[in-house]
């Protein structure tokens, strides 16, 4: 089987059989192809991957001291003990270790959070090592919240999703031993929570809900309106006033915690008698601000309540209905500060004027923190009143207040996204990710209750969809970009430049899925129709041509992707001009399809000219520009000129840690690149070292299922194989498959090479009991999903026919090699390198059954048009002169082997150095002949 560089395994002697191959090519930073977006999306750099491996060691402990995780409820000014209550909660957790707390009436406002909250800060100041508050009105939240956990706990490692980590954390609750409290708070859903309830440890449950439903979980403690003595004791306490007058405050209220809290912060705020206040209560025009069945389900007085302190604080605190009406449009579970400051970053110099208007909205009650004060909560109630108040009166002729809130809400999270990377670079902007898309998705329900199409919250989607893309989250992805396409279609029509570019991106996700099928035809559609649209000299009709050709030839049709990209060049040299960045990534691709399929000739020369054009055009050190040269080390690489490339692979990664900085993704791609060069070479001495850093870094910057830690994991085993390392090895790949299966499916490209990969590595074990059954599944499942034409599936048929000759079963080898050696001169041509490859594996099983005189004809054809093709000086002629050297030595034909191991040896010494794998082997085969040649004179 065809290796990296050879076609023979580096640890084995020339006249045995073709070696085990791991099916691999080395990563470059925006090689291959760029894939482009259309209007108003962004530029997706697509990056040829290495296949990788996650390695899974024992979780470390959870840290030493209490943990406490999530928005926690800070405590209310005069809080009211729920004494009895409280009680209650706490023998039936310490009975069943688990409670629902629930509404009575399914009122709200009657503290079921504060009743959880005022549990959890009683276990807080007894010490338990853990207590988690997880908001759970949807399914992501939980998630988030459990992933969250899962990281304090040390549980989260780095290939793990949302799901994964949160499956982690429950399992770890699961098996606690010590004390802990796990609330689950505003839950709507049974079905979302009951999944991720431990049924196993030492752990108390909480769930807070309206939902009657949980009765069915655990055993209810129900929570009404507070009796009128506390009642009483909490306006004394709030408003410090304690003559008479509370008692008919509290009744006209109904005695609701809620609106009590409201009342008694209006009171002290304007420091007015009971008995004012009551009249006021009395007297507010409710008619005039709520529809008249907006408040079936809430007390008169309670909204009344809550508008009179929301009217106290329009009136006294500037901007105050701004703010109150921004929280009331935006996630009830939580408002990030990060988010209202607009930016990920803040200068707290910048943040002192929304800092005093929260605190001064928290002293009128409308507003409360969480116990870090990092997320600035309103009542669920609150924001409600808010926006029924706005959707009944009316911002001008024309609109409703709620729209004008809606905008504004947009608006702030269009400064907010602003701030957020894109790219590669997202990776480590995840959480803000996070927070946006969870802003986002209250703003498109909100909008969608209201039937109205909010163009700017289909863009502020579709610009989710891409975060999570750039981050390898298509999980989610996928979903989200299949719902914006359809939002575009319906709000803009089929044919609006914006879902054009909607269809591009969502077929962008569906090829990194591996979903080539629909990918290339959704950008076929897409193609057509900003052709008819646009128009064929269009910069997004020029983008999507591009797209179509990249995810051609990622399905090995390079024919139709060669003849795209040099029609997509011409046209944009001919419409943008040569020296447009556009048209300069054009030539990047073409060069880069050109190497695909060995045609280095006219490979490097265009990379050459792009490279110098990207220097011109741009500068030395600007970012395609260090791409631009990462591109052409690599076909200079892939050309067996390592003279050459690891010269500019070192060069690049010097500007890219200069320019960029050290853990810049682009970087830590340099990195790899170079290790992998070095790989090459037969310099382990400073291949592996450096794969172990790269992974280490990946893993500290990137975390998560990111792709290229996998590939780190994976180019590390692969020099451990090359290392002769191979109990190292296989632990990596088995687990990699594992890993690619759970997190891509068992169809994804990436986890038929892995599964390729681990065949592989059995075979180099000698385990051919274990190899060829999954090199079989492997070449069945790319036959299946690639199609028989595939490069990756000529790929596995290759391999599986070297298996079958290793284990000396040349009555399937010969027959496989010989139709995979016909397939690759009819698919890839009779010059590619694969080809002279499988033709140098076909002469070798004729060499194994002792026809020589056959295995003689095809190792000269290969030497020959290794020379032809690939030059004297590339290590696979080196390997092919060798081994004709050593047919004609297992002929007798010593006159003939020995001048030929000479050169092979001189060659090799001078191309690859004295201490390479390959260049050992050639030593002790022409040592050997030589041998063979004294013993005959004598």
């Amino acid at each position: 089987m065809e290796g990296i560089g050879s076609d023979q395994d580096p640890g084995r002697d020339l006249g045995e059989g073709s070696s085990a191959s791991i099916q691999m090519e080395a990563t470059a930073s925006g090689h291959g192809e760029v894939n482009q977006a259309g209007h108003n999306l962004t530029v997706n750099k697509t990056v040829n991957t290495v296949n990788t491996v996650n390695v899974h060691l024992p979780p470390p402990a959870p840290p030493v001291g209490q943990i406490v995780e999530g928005d926690i409820p800070r405590r209310p000014p005069a809080f009211q003990p729920r004494s009895g209550l409280l009680d209650a909660l706490k023998a039936q957790v310490r009975q069943e270790g688990a409670a629902v707390i629930d509404a009575v009436t399914g009122t709200p406002g009657v503290g079921k959070s504060m009743l959880a909250a005022s549990y959890a800060w009683t276990c807080q100041q007894v010490g338990w090592p853990l207590i988690v508050w997880i908001n759970a009105q949807h399914p992501d939240q939980i998630l988030t919240g459990l992933a969250g956990l899962a990281r304090r706990l040390n549980l989260h490692d780095p290939d793990d999703d949302a799901q994964a980590a949160a499956l982690k954390a429950r399992n770890w609750l699961a098996a606690a031993d010590r004390p802990g409290l796990l609330v689950f708070d505003n839950a709507t859903a049974v079905d979302d929570v009951r999944p991720w309830c431990p049924a196993t440890g030492e752990v108390q449950i909480l769930i807070t809900t309206r939902n009657r439903a949980f009765h069915t979980l655990f055993t209810a403690i129900d929570v009404g309106v507070f009796p009128p003595e506390q009642s009483v004791a909490l306006l004394h306490q709030r408003t410090g006033d304690t003559t008479p007058g509370a008692e008919q405050v509290a009744a006209e209220l109904g005695h609701l915690p809620l609106a009590l809290g409201q009342a008694g912060a209006y009171i002290h705020r304007r420091r007015m008698t009971y008995s004012t206040y009551l009249t006021l209560l009395r007297d507010y025009p409710l008619h005039r601000q709520l529809p008249p069945q907006a408040h079936d389900d809430y007390p008169d007085g309670t909204a009344a309540a809550i508008l009179l302190s929301i009217d106290q604080a329009e009136q006294t605190i500037p901007h105050a209905q701004d703010m109150l009406e921004l929280l009331a449009v935006l996630s009830e579970a939580g408002v990030p500060r990060a988010v209202l400051y607009g930016t990920i970053d803040p200068d707290p110099a910048g943040t002192e004027g929304i800092d005093q208007l929260l605190a001064d909205l928290a002293d009128t009650s409308l507003v409360t923190f969480s116990e870090d004060g990092a997320t600035v909560l309103m009542h669920r109630l609150t924001s409600r009143i808010l926006r029924e108040r706005a959707h009944h009166t009316t911002a001008d002729a024309v609109g409703s207040r709620l729209a004008e809130m809606l905008d504004r809400g947009v608006y702030l999270l269009h400064r907010f996204n602003a701030h957020i990377p894109t790219s590669s670079a997202a990776w480590a902007a995840r959480t803000a990710v996070d927070m946006l898309m969870e802003q986002t998705a209250t703003l498109y329900a909100l909008a969608a209750d209201l039937d109205e199409p909010f163009e700017s919250i289909l863009f502020l989607r579709a610009r989710c969809g891409q975060y999570l893309h750039d981050i390898a989250d298509l999980t989610r992805a996928i979903p989200l970009l299949e719902q914006t396409l359809a939002d575009f279609e319906r709000v803009l029509g089929a044919d609006h430049p914006s879902t054009l570019a909607s269809r591009n991106n969502l077929a962008s996700a569906y090829r990194e899925a591996g979903d080539l099928g629909r990918a290339i035809s959704l950008q076929e559609q897409t193609l057509a129709d900003c052709e008819r649209v646009l128009g064929g000299d269009h910069p997004d009709t020029l983008a999507s041509r591009n797209n179509l050709a990249g995810s051609c030839r990622a399905a090995g049709d390079l024919t139709r992707a060669i003849a795209l990209l040099e029609r997509t060049l011409a046209d944009r040299e001919r419409v943008l001009g040569g020296d447009h960045p556009d048209t300069l990534v054009s030539r990047n691709n073409l060069a880069g399809a050109y190497e695909a399929t060995g045609d280095l000739g006219r490979s490097i020369p265009l990379h050459k000219q792009t490279l110098a054009d990207f220097e011109r055009v741009l500068g030395g050190d600007h970012p395609s520009t260090l791409s631009s040269r990462n591109n052409l080390a690599t076909a200079y690489q892939t050309a067996g000129n390592l003279s050459q490339a690891i010269p500019l692979l070192e060069q690049t990664l010097a500007d890219r840690e200069r320019v960029l900085g050290v853990d810049h993704p682009d970087t830590l791609t340099s990195r790899n690149n170079l290790a992998f060069a070095y790989q090459e070479a037969g310099d382990l001495g400073r291949a592996i070292p450096l794969h172990r850093q790269t992974l280490a870094d990946r893993e500290r910057v990137l975390s998560g299922d990111h792709p290229d830690i996998l590939q780190s994991r994976n180019n590390l085993a692969l020099a451990y194989v090359s290392a002769g390392d191979i109990s190292r090895a296989i632990p990596l790949y088995e687990q990699v498959l594992t890993e690619r299966e759970r997190v891509l499916g068992v169809d994804h490209p990436d986890t038929l090479n892995s599964r390729n990969n681990l065949g592989g590595a059995y075979q180099v074990a000698g385990d051919l009991s274990r190899a060829i059954p999954l090199l079989e599944q492997a070449l069945a499942h790319r036959e299946r999903i690639l199609g028989d034409d595939h490069p990756d599936t000529l790929f596995a048929r290759n391999n599986l026919g070297g298996a079958y000759q290793a284990a000396g079963d040349l009555s399937r080898a010969i027959p496989l090699l010989q139709q995979t050696l016909a397939d690759r001169e009819r698919v890839l041509g009779g010059d590619h390198p694969h080809t002279l490859q499988s033709r140098t594996n076909f002469a070798h099983a004729h060499y194994m059954v002792g026809n020589l005189s056959q295995a003689l004809t095809l190792f000269a054809q290969t030497l020959a048009d290794c020379e032809r093709v690939l030059g004297p000086d590339h290590p696979h002629t080196v390997i092919s002169r060798a081994n004709l050297a050593g047919v004609y030595q297992a002929a007798g034909d010593l006159g003939r082997a020995v001048p030929l191991f000479e050169q092979s040896l001189a060659q090799a010494e001078r191309v690859l150095g004295a201490d390479h794998p390959t260049t050992r082997v050639v030593r002790g085969h022409m040592r050997t002949a030589l041998r063979q040649s004294d013993s005959d004179l004598d």
